[in-house]
């Protein structure tokens, strides 16, 4: 029986995704470069800050350093985090049905403790969650599976009683490899087969796993 549930952050629980497209895309535009949202979501989508920003300047041959290239993203984040980043369909829905029915809850997530506890605390949503774990807790990042053992851990639940929410490729691998069962809910990219095969069930929206609870329960 699943005892706890642990959220992804970006492209799950907050509509985050599309706000990284208008950076990049912002960020292209000053150096003459257009960039589609279909590119984003093929070649940057679900992926780390560190690796994008590395992507972009080696692709786009822009003549910035990475340390450089992740202060500019940081910079016109934080223009778009204070207008707000929206939650995604039926994540309050989710998040007051666990609290209900006593789920322990999670957020690991490879942003900074800072920056998702601001998003958090906009939607007023923080209280609903008993552990985080963020990027800078663990040596490996997902896909590897340390971020989702360190949430077992911190949530003292094992693995089997855990239930992971993600939307990338690299957490659906991350969970999987935690032996933590996974219910895929795709954002801008529905991962390949290849990763959807891992997955416990792929569903359309968050509102969703309220279902797939009261099924697994029976």
């Amino acid at each position: 029986m699943i005892k706890a549930v642990i959220f992804d952050l970006d492209g799950l629980l907050i509509d985050s995704e599309i706000i990284s497209y208008k950076i990049y895309k912002e960020i292209l535009n000053q150096f003459g470069h257009d960039f589609s949202i279909e590119e984003y979501a093929q070649n940057f989508s679900g992926k780390t800050e560190v690796k994008n920003v590395t992507n972009l300047i080696d692709t786009y041959r822009l003549p910035l350093t990475i340390e450089i290239g992740l202060n500019n993203v940081l910079k016109i984040e934080s223009k778009f985090l204070n207008q707000g980043v929206n939650l995604k369909t039926g994540a309050k829905e989710l998040l007051a049905y666990l609290k209900d029915k006593g789920f322990k809850t999670a957020i690991a997530s490879s942003s900074t403790k800072d920056r998702a506890l601001t998003i958090l605390k906009q939607h007023n949503i923080i209280e609903y969650f008993d552990e985080f774990v963020f990027g800078d807790e663990v040596e490996k990042g997902k896909p590897s599976p340390d971020i989702f053992l360190k949430a077992c851990d911190k949530l003292s639940e094992k693995p089997e009683k855990c239930l992971v929410l993600e939307d990338s490729e690299a957490g659906i691998q991350s969970a999987y490899s935690a032996s933590i069962p996974v219910i895929c809910i795709p954002d801008m990219k529905v991962p390949n087969e290849y990763y959807l095969d891992m997955t416990k069930a792929v569903l359309h929206s968050l509102k969703e796993v309220i279902s797939y609870l009261k099924k697994s329960s029976k």
